[in-house]
C-alpha cells in the first residue's frame, strides 16, 4: 500500500467553496481503480491548509492510472484553481517495525 500525501493551500476565503468542491472530486477519487480510502483534514493553526492522505495499492494506480485518466481532469477542473501555491505531492510506504 502507497500512501499520497499533499499539504494544499487554498487561496484566503475560498475554504467554503473548495470544501464543497472537494465532496464533488471525492466521488471522482474513489472510483478509480486501485483506489483504497482518502481523508482530507483541516489544519487547526493556519487557516487555508489542508492535509490530504490518499492510499493506493500501488504508487502506479495513482501516478499512472489517476492521473492519466479522464477522471484526473474532472479532478483537476473541481479543485486545483483553489491552490495557491500549488501543492507538492509526495508519496509513502509503511516500514514494519516488527
Amino acid at each position: 500500500m502507497i500512501l499520497e500525501a499533499a499539504m494544499l493551500q487554498v487561496t484566503k476565503g475560498r475554504e467554503e467553496e473548495f470544501e464543497k468542491a472537494f465532496r464533488q472530486a471525492s466521488v471522482i477519487i474513489s472510483s478509480m481503480q486501485g483506489y483504497i480510502t482518502h481523508e482530507l483534514q483541516r489544519c487547526l493553526e493556519v487557516e487555508g491548509k489542508y492535509l490530504l492522505l490518499v492510499r493506493w495499492e500501488t504508487l502506479e494506480h495513482h501516478t499512472i492510472g489517476f492521473r492519466g485518466s479522464n477522471e484526473y481532469q474532472e479532478w483537476k477542473k473541481l479543485l486545483h484553481h483553489f491552490y495557491d501555491p500549488f501543492p507538492v505531492v509526495e508519496h509513502f510506504e509503511k516500514i514494519q517495525l516488527l
